[in-house]
């Protein structure tokens, strides 16, 4: 994604990549000997490429000369909110569908299933 043609960036990608999944597992309220969630590997990079590409203009919240603008945002997760989850009757990416929650969607349950890592 970032066509890097040399290694001279590899400590600085590692650094960037293990302070996004730190910062990941936080939001997602993941503990350091929880497994973290395969399926969430696509967010960490999408992070990391938003991340590597505005080096020496962190933070930055606009900038504007001579046409080009530049605006980001505060949060680089804020993208993956919006988006739906999978409510199954157990704890496995492959048990049976109940439902699709969007966010704000609020769910009431007298039980739960642990599985791996899953809830």
């Amino acid at each position: 994604m970032l066509q890097l043609e040399t290694t001279d960036q590899d400590g600085l990608l590692k650094l960037i990549m293990k302070n996004t999944t730190k910062a990941l597992r936080f939001k997602l309220g993941l503990s350091s000997g929880k497994e973290f969630p395969q399926e969430l590997d696509y967010i960490v990079l999408e992070v990391c490429v938003r991340r590597y590409n505005r080096l020496k203009n962190e933070g930055m919240a606009s900038y504007s000369q001579e046409g080009e603008s530049i605006t980001f945002k505060s949060d680089d997760f804020d993208d993956f909110l919006s988006e739906s989850i999978n409510l199954r009757w157990g704890a496995k990416t492959d048990s049976d569908l109940i439902a699709t929650l969007n966010p704000g969607d609020v769910v009431k349950y007298d039980a739960f299933s642990k599985h791996d890592g899953y809830v």
